[in-house]
């Protein structure tokens, strides 16, 4: 779980994954929070891993794969801190992955019918990487900036190695499809933050479309073994 400043919704994520996934075991990444978020989570026993200063989502995620392939895990499931995701949707994002039907499964919210809308801003948005990045791959893939997500451990070796920094969730997927992993998207139901705030303000959304796809057209031309 990567978390960066989620004093808020912290220890109500962590329930909602001990309610609904008691068997799983969670790992708050800390990224450089300059508030309560690991002191609160720490009060409930969880593991939680305090990075030094804030390395942003892609170094935070680097971690997590590296803890989970050096302990040995089959498998590893993003859930973000901030309160969005709910644990009752792990067995849907569980189920490609136990059937060896795909080695990197996301949790789509567009193909849900929870009837949750982002900002027509971030649905255009939206709209403009799903059609990239499902041109590139081959195959319709409706979510790529999710951040529910499971990763087997061939995906967990390969991205402890490499792995995006800043926004990396759609790059990911582009490296993934280089490296003939298997993608599949499942439905998932999203909500508003419970705290906290979102990293990408409305004032960088284009700048946010044009690095990443900029980044994209770098990512084409890497060599990937």
């Amino acid at each position: 779980m990567p978390a960066y400043n989620e004093e808020a919704s912290i220890l109500r994520v962590i329930q909602d994954i001990r309610d609904h996934f008691p068997s799983g075991d969670i790992i708050v990444i800390n990224d450089g929070s300059h508030d309560l978020t690991s002191v609160r989570a720490g009060s409930l026993g969880v593991r939680v891993a305090d990075l030094p200063y804030n390395l942003g989502i892609g170094g935070a995620m680097q971690a997590g794969f590296l803890y989970a392939f050096q302990e040995g895990y089959d498998a590893a499931i993003q859930f973000d801190g901030d309160g969005q995701h709910h644990a009752d949707q792990i067995n849907r994002i569980l189920k490609p992955w136990i059937s060896q039907e795909a080695d990197l499964v996301v949790g789509s919210r567009f193909l849900s019918d929870s009837g949750f809308k982002s900002s027509v801003q971030r649905r255009i948005g939206a709209k403009i990487l799903s059609f990239v990045v499902s041109s590139i791959t081959g195959q319709r893939i409706t979510d790529t900036t999710s951040g529910f997500r499971l990763y087997d451990r061939k995906t967990l070796e390969f991205f402890r190695s490499i792995y995006p920094e800043d926004y990396p969730e759609v790059e990911a997927l582009i490296l993934a499809h280089k490296k003939g992993l298997k993608i599949v998207e499942v439905p998932s139901e999203i909500g508003p933050r419970t705290g906290g705030r979102s990293s990408i303000t409305i004032a960088g959304a284009v700048y946010y479309m044009v690095k990443v796809l900029l980044a994209i057209s770098v990512d084409l031309m890497k060599k990937i073994d």
